[in-house]
């Protein structure tokens, strides 16, 4: 119950709905029960089942009140005035028309009550996706090395798609099936109080049947999402890993895989059939059991003259008892249904409800720009239990270059992370302009960095939109101005569009270095004052590796860089390099001087320099 009502949550504020869907809902439930109260006074009158001394008492106008004898004795008063001027034909004419003008009034608040329902659901799908989405955004680097990637945008499609299904079922199931059922065992109390009673005493028997069936159905429901889930990594993985797949002739291997997946997913969810699709049937065999019980304990009382019903009275109260089924039945398959969504709901709040470990800290600083240095005073990082990075110290003057260069695995990459607060460390403190990184405002921190990482990370969109990405007011001069500074306004004006060319999904229409090229143009035209390069150059060919270095090399001017490299003749120019290796610093110093000391970076030099 508390996470359903925390879906609906969604959709505050409540009175832009609620009251509108509450009084169209009554409406189309009274004007369905008039089409069949009308069946006792056409059975009662046209049939002459009513006698004279009643007769004479429907004639007089009764005295206004507020009950149902009022609104009964009206009714009849008038019905018998037209019987007296059009005849009994013209009399069946009138209720007939009665009938149709309700059933079409009962019909549109129906849809109109719809209507609202689908606004409601519209309202809170949005704003779930939305929350989900901008928890996603809001997480560190790290979550995203712990989750599969398919899951999460499982939990974001397919499982809001479930919530969205069961949201519009249990609305319905919630008010307007539980009011349907209120207001016709009202009427059917009014009739017959014994009846009734007897008729209330079976139902719950049904509903305990139904409720165990429903209970079984969550567990299904969860190892269902989950499966699905699992089968979107899948394939997410082996459309991004196409290239390897064939390369290794894995696709076998691969259909293996998302076949067992789905045979899993299929089986969940027949089992999960068998035991929805059961609670329809049994919901009927049960209602038509209670109709039959009501059929000969209620036909008895009748037929012996110990009931306080006529037979047209037991007529029109089986009529009338028979539409409570259609709700209930309505009910158990809804409670099934929404078993399924409130299991997708669960895993959507375990995603909502992860506290992001990088947060801004209460009043939070914003910094005015980059003044003096970033400076590492004892840094140490470790991912869950491991260190990665241990002790480290050094200072990154304004205007300087520091490199970073040491064997893979060393915990290069993790530094440079660590200055944009895509983590914080776990000891020591990273300070920018003297004071701790953590008491900065992390979009304030970013806004001074520009990042160049090795994997160009580009979106299926214009060239114009990637260069200009993230940045607002951006004219056409200003990003053909940062191609060109990195190299890369020749081959775009070649593109069949120019600047508004689709460049494919992670820009597949490019080569490696134009991929590349157009992340440093992003990185010129965000103009930052702090640059990190990660490896930028290493997954280049020799000629493609020449334009992007001159095109880093023109970025770098007048900037502060920390670049982490992978070829050592690439960061000669440095005012420091520091040699990291098992996440300590080993060696550190210029370029010349390194060389003059027997060391790791000397042997890095000379393994390349063969």
């Amino acid at each position: 119950m508390k996470t359903y009502l925390r879906i609906l949550s969604y959709a505050r504020p409540f009175g832009r709905f609620v009251p509108t869907y509450i009084l169209y809902t009554l409406f189309s439930i009274i004007f369905g029960l008039v089409n069949f109260t009308l069946l006792k006074p056409l059975f009662d009158v046209i049939f002459e089942q009513v006698d004279p001394q009643t007769l004479e008492q429907y004639r007089a106008l009764p005295e206004f009140s507020l009950s149902i004898e009022y609104f009964t004795g009206l009714f009849n008063h008038y019905f018998l005035d037209i019987q007296d001027d059009y005849g009994k034909v013209g009399t069946l004419i009138f209720v007939c028309i009665i009938i149709v003008c309700s059933v079409f009034l009962s019909n549109l608040f129906t849809y109109l009550s719809g209507v609202v329902l689908a606004k409601v659901r519209a309202v809170v799908i949005k704003h779930m996706r939305s929350d989900i989405f901008g928890q996603v955004t809001r997480f560190h680097i790290g979550y995203f090395s712990n989750e599969r990637k398919g899951d999460l945008m499982s939990k974001m499609t397919n499982d809001v798609q479930e919530v969205e299904n069961t949201i519009v079922q249990s609305l319905r199931v919630v008010f307007r099936e539980p009011a349907t059922i209120i207001l016709y065992f009202a009427v059917l109390f009014f009739m017959s109080v014994k009846l009734t009673l007897f008729t209330i005493l079976i139902i719950p028997i049904s509903g305990a049947i139904i409720g165990g069936i429903t209970r079984r159905l969550k567990k299904r429901a969860v190892q269902s999402q989950q499966s699905l889930g699992r089968i979107v990594n899948i394939l997410d993985e082996t459309l991004g890993g196409m290239r390897v797949i064939k390369a290794f002739n894995a696709e076998r291997f691969m259909f293996g895989k998302f076949d067992q997946e789905t045979d899993y997913y299929a089986a969940v969810n027949v089992n999960m059939a068998r035991k929805n699709e059961l609670a329809s049937p049994i919901s009927q065999f049960l209602g038509v059991t209670v109709v039959a019980g009501i059929l000969v304990y209620g036909g008895s009382l009748v037929l012996s003259g110990n009931s306080d019903l006529s037979a047209s009275d037991f007529i029109t109260y089986i009529i009338i008892f028979t539409q409570v089924l259609n709700p209930a039945k309505e009910i158990s398959r809804a409670v099934s249904s929404i078993q399924r969504g409130i299991a997708s709901a669960e895993r959507i709040f375990e995603v909502v409800d992860t506290p992001s470990k990088i947060k801004n800290p209460e009043n939070a600083l914003i910094p005015e720009g980059f003044n003096q240095s970033i400076e590492f005073k004892n840094v140490s990082f470790a991912y869950q239990d491991q260190k990665v990075i241990q002790d480290i110290n050094f200072s990154l003057k304004k205007g300087k270059t520091i490199a970073l260069v040491g064997p893979s695995g060393g915990g290069k990459s993790t530094l440079a992370d660590l200055v944009p607060r895509f983590y914080d460390p776990t000891e020591g403190e990273i300070l920018l302009d003297g004071k701790d990184l953590r008491k900065f405002d992390m979009e304030g921190i970013r806004r001074l960095m520009g990042i160049v990482t090795q994997e160009s990370i580009l979106f299926n969109d214009t060239v114009f939109n990637n260069i200009a990405f993230g940045l607002e007011n951006i004219t056409e001069e200003q990003v053909i101005e940062a191609a060109k500074i990195a190299n890369a306004h020749e081959f775009i004006i070649k593109m069949e569009d120019g600047y508004q060319s689709s460049i494919g999904e992670r820009g597949s229409l490019l080569s490696g270095g134009q991929r590349q090229r157009l992340s440093i143009a992003r990185a010129v035209l965000k103009n930052p004052p702090i640059l990190i390069l990660d490896e930028a150059t290493s997954a280049l060919d020799s000629e493609s590796e020449l334009l992007v270095q001159e095109a880093l090399t023109k970025l770098m001017k007048n900037r502060t860089t920390l670049v982490i490299a992978h070829r050592l003749s690439t960061i000669q120019h440095a005012d420091e390099i520091l040699v990291i290796e098992k996440g300590r610093i080993v060696q550190r110093g210029t370029h010349t001087e390194l060389m003059q000391r027997d060391g790791l970076y000397q042997k890095l030099s000379s393994i390349q320099s063969v």
